[in-house]
């Protein structure tokens, strides 16, 4: 993985003043830790002004390997989609940082970048640890409001915004294909996932044939853990990481919002969701996490503790789910 900054002072001071005027003179850039799949720096100028400096750089992705190869994957990577999503958000009245300027046409360089908003703030994770009080249900409110109102945005065929394709394949039976691919994984470095890779496989297979096809589907942000929204000064909450967002399955996204939110989910709780769904993309999330854990902490991701612990968690919860119901 790449260490050193991809623009050197130089070239980065030519960019913002293209973009911002001479009257803006970049004072520093620091690399924000914790990305998996894009490069983030925080740019600070010497007016005062912040602003984050996105790449898209495949060399520095830790899962290159799938971009390179499954086809599915790069649905949830690339500047083009960050650009689209974007826009696409906020004509929607939800609010996602904005993009002040994008350069996906290389411009010299072996990566695409962008200049997007700096948002001074905190994730809606670190409101978990404060006390109960009228403000923070407000938030949380607004926080499921908001994701309420992106999941109202729906059409008949899934796929990216600008996508209108009918696809051979049902949206359950590509995840379905991917969570063979993550079980395939897991099963060579983990003890118990190998063991029970049969029961697992079947297990999948059980759940996937529940599944009626529907014609209905909702925008979706794909991954939207607690980690995905920040909050401002003004407790005004922001999606970011959107590159994956699109139409999909309404309880993939409320599968995962129950995994990653636990009692928040309350505030996203919704009726009527389809518990054949719930389940399948449960055991889904669980396969996908413990392959994903495994891989970032095979190709040396920072944070090796995070990425071990998040492999054996989800490892174990796939393994509950074969003598559980659980939804």
């Amino acid at each position: 993985m790449k260490s050193n900054p991809h623009f050197s002072h130089h070239e980065l001071q030519e960019y913002v003043h293209s973009v911002f005027g001479h009257d803006y003179h970049a004072a520093e850039q620091t690399r924000i830790q914790g990305g998996a799949q894009k490069v983030i720096y925080k740019v600070n100028f010497t007016n005062g002004f912040s602003c984050l400096l996105y790449i898209w750089d495949i060399s520095s992705n830790y899962f290159q390997d799938e971009l390179l190869k499954e086809s599915t994957f790069q649905n949830s990577y690339g500047s083009s989609l960050f650009s689209m999503n974007t826009v696409f958000l906020r004509n929607h009245g939800i609010m996602t940082p904005a993009l002040y300027d994008m350069r996906n046409g290389r411009n010299g360089f072996e990566f695409d970048f962008a200049l997007v908003e700096y948002i001074e703030g905190h994730s809606a994770e670190s409101y978990f640890q404060h006390h109960d009080t009228p403000d923070k249900h407000a938030l949380f409110q607004e926080i499921g409001n908001m994701v309420s109102r992106m999941h109202a945005i729906e059409r008949e065929h899934y796929g990216k915004a600008n996508d209108y394709k009918i696809k051979e394949l049902t949206c359950f039976k590509l995840k379905q294909d991917d969570a063979i691919n993550a079980l395939f994984y897991a099963s060579k470095h983990i003890a118990m996932i190998k063991e029970n890779h049969d029961h697992l496989l079947h297990k999948l297979a059980q759940l996937e044939s529940r599944i009626q096809p529907r014609a209905r589907h909702h925008f979706i942000h794909d991954e939207l853990g607690p980690n995905h929204i920040i909050i401002d000064h003004k407790m005004q909450p922001y999606l970011i990481d959107i590159e994956g967002a699109g139409f999909f399955d309404l309880e993939h996204e409320h599968s995962f919002l129950k995994l990653r939110f636990g009692e928040y989910y309350r505030y996203f709780k919704k009726e009527n969701l389809d518990s054949a769904r719930l389940s399948f993309y449960r055991l889904c999330h669980h396969l996908s996490l413990a392959s994903g854990g495994l891989k970032l902490l095979h190709r040396h991701f920072p944070d090796r503790q995070f990425a071990r612990n998040l492999a054996a968690y989800h490892a174990g919860q796939a393994i509950e789910m074969l003598s559980h119901n659980r939804d």
